[in-house]
Order: structure tokens, then C-alpha cells, then sequence
């Protein structure tokens, strides 16, 4: 019993990680237009937000972001996007980064609309809002063996088993 104990109180330790926080000057709570899907039922401007990171966990050697609506309603939620092997050296995102201005080695993966890259929010009109949970990932390693197809159970499988810690951010949309 102790030593489950202390598995659980390390492995808790290890994904709150001190001090890592997730921040953005695009996000308020509530996303726009601005981050809205352009497609599928929406007329957004699709932009993915600006993102910033601190305090890394000790041991850092690249990260990942993603985009998660687990409100969607298709009974495993929602990928929006998915980036992975960010360099340890890089700890923002700018607005409309995207697919234009990721850094070097960054890889976006297809996300649940079927293309590489962010894909804003779309909610069913008339649906509550949703929740969209931003994730920034401290990772071991300085890449995973993913490539932008791979597909995302497995992308989050790796990025899970390299966690050295997380941060995240919610923001709410509805139509």
C-alpha cells in the first residue's frame, strides 16, 4: 500500500511540475472569430492563438501543444491540433503560427477535420459552449516518432509516456 501510495503522489508531482504555466494574449476564457473553424458549418478566420510558456520542467528537451474540445459530440471528443517536437529552446506560439511560422523541426499533426494544423472551433449551433482545453506538454526527448499522419491515439500515447509535465489553458465557445 505504501509504495502505491508513493507512486501516486510522485506521478502527481511529475505532471504538475512546480512552476510551468501556459499563458496567451489571445485567449480570455472565450475564443473568437478570430479561432473559429473556417468550414464545416463556420465562417471563422481559423487563426490559431498565440501561446506562451514558463518554468519548464528540469530535463526538457522539446515540447508539444494541443487543442482538445471534449464536448464535442462524437464520444471521444475533439483534436483540433496537435503539435509535437518543438524545440526545448522555443516557448511561444504567435497568433496564426500555424502551419505558417512554426518553428523549425515542429511537426502538425492531421487533425479530426482530416487536415495537418489548428483547426478552430465549431460547435453545433444551438449547443451549449464548449470547452477547448490548450495543453502544453514538457517532454523527454527531443522528438517523438511521429510523422504529421500518424494517427492521434498514438500521437497522445507518446506524448504522454515522454510527459515530464503539463500546462493548460480553457477557453469556451458556443454558436
Amino acid at each position: 500500500m505504501k509504495k502505491m501510495i508513493l507512486g501516486i503522489t510522485i506521478a502527481t508531482a511529475v505532471l504538475t511540475a512546480g512552476n510551468f504555466t501556459l499563458k496567451s494574449n489571445d485567449l480570455e476564457g472565450q475564443l473568437t472569430k478570430a479561432e473559429e473553424f473556417d468550414g464545416f458549418g463556420c465562417s471563422g478566420k481559423n487563426l490559431s492563438p498565440q501561446l506562451r510558456w514558463d518554468d519548464a520542467p528540469e530535463g526538457t528537451k522539446s515540447f508539444a501543444v494541443t487543442m482538445y474540445d471534449p464536448d464535442a459530440p462524437t464520444g471521444s471528443g475533439w483534436w483540433h491540433w496537435m503539435v509535437v517536437n518543438i524545440p526545448a529552446k522555443v516557448h511561444r506560439l504567435d497568433t496564426g503560427a500555424s502551419l505558417k511560422s512554426m518553428p523549425k523541426g515542429a511537426v502538425e499533426i492531421v487533425n479530426d477535420y482530416g487536415k495537418p494544423g489548428f483547426g478552430g472551433a465549431c460547435p453545433p449551433k444551438g449547443d451549449k459552449p464548449h470547452r477547448y482545453i490548450f495543453t502544453v506538454y514538457a517532454l523527454d526527448v527531443e522528438s517523438l516518432p511521429v510523422k504529421a499522419e500518424t494517427n492521434r491515439p498514438i500521437v497522445g500515447f507518446q506524448i504522454n509516456v515522454h510527459t515530464l509535465g503539463k500546462a493548460s489553458l480553457i477557453s469556451y465557445y458556443g454558436r
